[in-house]
């Protein structure tokens, strides 16, 4: 059974540097793509930053380009999000996902199969 264990959330202020990590078991990591996604309340999943597994090629959101970075551990098999100069809008629920492929960028939440928790992040100005 697939599951993905998220943490690293919290409260920050602007400016601060969070990061989320994404513990997977269950699962082993080939051609397939690891995302990040945000979702706030009454509004629909968005992708933040994606990665293909086995290749390394990343995409990243416009609003996150230069802040952020996503990262992957095969032998962890733990996925991470380091996000730096945190601002007050990027406050949401983000979680991790995996795509059984190498899928297009942007990143679809259709896209991706099995999918985290959800950890909160917080940033207060």
């Amino acid at each position: 059974q697939v599951q993905l264990v998220e943490s690293g959330g919290g409260s920050v202020q602007a400016g601060g540097s969070l990061r989320l990590s994404c513990a997977a078991s269950g699962y082993n990591y080939g051609r397939s793509t690891m995302g990040w996604f945000r979702q706030a309340p009454e509004k629909a999943r968005e992708g933040v930053a994606a990665i293909r597994t086995g290749g390394g090629n990343t995409y990243y959101a416009d609003f996150v380009k230069g802040r952020f970075t996503i990262s992957h551990d095969n032998v962890k098999n733990t996925a991470y999000l380091k996000m730096n100069s945190l601002k007050p809008e990027d406050t949401d629920m983000y979680y991790c996902a995996v795509a059984t492929a190498w899928r297009a960028y942007p990143p679809m939440a259709s896209d991706y199969r099995y999918w985290g928790q959800g950890t909160q992040v917080t940033v207060s100005s």
